[in-house]
């Protein structure tokens, strides 16, 4: 829409309100008394259409046409549309004037019957009309065509993926299907969270601003206290704070957290994003694989009714159990590389032939790690658990109980997208506090994410850790995958944007 076609509606809406003040018509009302949403009215038709009940129906109009003493409106709310038709005979000269003033977003309320008009259609028979909230800057209208070869066209519609983005509350006003996103975004959450109460566990919440930030390599937002005078970091992941919990005997907790992590942002990547962890004590990885297939294939079947989704044109299927592989059997199925075999300067050069490159010193693990995104992470498109990772992974992770230099980690992976991270958890203080420390130095020697030392931690893991598996992953990451979305920023509400000036 014109600029200047905007500012022309704008002042014809203005003008329409200091008319309702002139004729004593508050159009901004407190509150509307409705007995009834549009489901609730389409579920009962046949008993309120007998009975003739007074109903009393609010929305948005998202439609309307004005013929004369008439005037037949479509009324939006969350469940759907619904006609609502007004004659002038019936709501009565001053209450009609009411209809004649309002435009495309306002909210109004009617009351009235239910009925059928002559074309058959279920709509509400209005005696009265109460304008609930005059939207005094129009919304965008999509337009509609027949082509030449009768399919429908629609042009001018809110289309432009920023604009949606900063707009949220418009694109959801407009397109149903954006709302229905984040209304299975809702049913996923729920899903887990039943999920993991059923299995006993209890639901915390852990320090958003905290003086340490650990759990992840990850750089960190920082900020400042100024009563305190001290830095401060935003949560980079819940981890370190929920194993205090199982250190002090929870025994099972989960959180769902805003995680804050200062770093690009992309088609799967936000520097705020919503994760979810949980720990169980007296458990390992190996359980925790369970839990994770088991609460994917939930939350799809929320989602969708079913295990399988159409992912921009690949079916997945997250029916449980998922096949597992090592690190190590992935890179040798996946890329064709038996790294066993392969000497420190081969895997180095196999790197770099790739493409590879890693910061700070080269080490045999970290080499191998480079080689499993290089070679194996795009070509896992069905559910999958790769386990079994180089000790240079992690500090947080229990060495692998029979193999040498391999930990006891796993990542689970759909549609080449990395889902989560669990390990079966590190509880011996003394190697806990060995591989920080060795995280510290790596950071000195130029390595750019690693974590610092948390003595408020190691103090928890010294006064004892019991046998403990946890797991993190990213909802917003999942809903993606489950709501067939493309970007990270359309699972989100009110995404993270740079100025309009940048």
């Amino acid at each position: 829409m014109a600029m200047q076609d905007m500012n022309d509606q704008v002042q014809a809406r203005l003008a329409k309100l200091a008319k309702f003040k002139e004729m004593g018509i508050e159009a901004y009302p407190h509150k509307f008394n409705r007995t009834h949403d549009s489901k609730m009215l389409k579920e009962n038709k046949e008993a309120l259409m007998a009975s003739g009940e007074e109903v009393a129906f609010a929305g948005r109009v998202v439609r309307f046409n004005r013929k004369g003493k008439m005037c037949f409106m479509h009324l939006k709310d969350r469940y759907g549309r619904l006609q609502v038709v007004c004659a002038r005979d019936e709501v009565g000269e001053e209450n009609y004037e009411v209809v004649k003033m309002t435009d495309l977003g306002d909210f109004i309320g009617v009351n009235g019957f239910m009925f059928e008009t002559q074309t058959g259609e279920y709509s509400v028979h209005v005696k009265k009309v109460t304008m609930l909230s005059k939207a005094v800057r129009p919304l965008p209208v999509a337009k509609e065509k027949v082509d030449e070869n009768g399919n429908k066209v629609v042009f001018n519609e809110f289309a432009d993926v920023d604009t949606r983005y900063r707009q949220r509350y418009i694109d959801m006003a407009l397109n149903d299907d954006v709302k229905d996103v984040f209304i299975k975004r809702f049913k996923i959450l729920q899903a887990i969270r039943e999920y993991l109460i059923e299995k006993g566990f209890i639901e915390v919440e852990t320090p958003t601003l905290q003086p340490i930030y650990g759990g992840a390599n990850a750089r960190p937002f920082t900020t400042h206290h100024n009563a305190c005078d001290m830095t401060l970091y935003l949560r980079v992941a819940p981890e370190l704070y929920l194993k205090r919990c199982i250190v002090g005997g929870m025994e099972k907790v989960f959180e769902f957290s805003k995680n804050f992590r200062n770093e690009g942002m992309d088609r799967t990547h936000s520097p705020e994003f919503t994760g979810l962890e949980f720990y169980e004590a007296y458990a390992d990885y190996n359980d925790m694989m369970v839990h994770f297939e088991n609460i994917y294939e939930r939350a799809c079947i929320a989602a969708n009714g079913t295990t399988k989704i159409d992912y921009q044109g690949k079916v997945i299927d997250f029916k449980a159990p998922w096949p597992r592989y090592s690190m190590i059997e992935a890179i040798e199925k996946f890329g064709g590389l038996k790294v066993n075999e392969m000497s420190d300067d081969e895997i180095k050069a196999k790197m770099e032939e790739l493409g590879g490159h890693l910061d700070g010193e080269f080490s045999r693990g970290r080499g191998i790690l480079e080689l499993f995104e290089l070679t194996v992470e795009d070509k896992l498109i069905q559910p999958t658990f790769i386990k079994d990772m180089p000790t240079e992974s992690t500090p947080l992770c229990k060495k692998h109980r029979t193999i040498e230099g391999l930990i006891e980690q796993f990542e689970p992976y759909a549609n080449g997208w990395e889902l989560g991270n669990a390990y079966t958890e590190l509880n011996d203080p003394i190697r806990q506090r060995e591989l920080l420390e060795d995280q510290v130095r790596r950071g000195r020697g130029g390595e750019g994410e690693t974590h610092p030392m948390d003595e408020n931690f190691m103090h928890a893991i010294e006064s004892g850790l019991p046998p403990t598996g946890g797991v993190g992953f990213g909802i917003d990451r999942m809903v993606m995958l489950l709501t067939n979305q493309q970007t990270i920023r359309d699972v989100q509400l009110f995404p993270l944007m740079k100025p309009e000036t940048c």
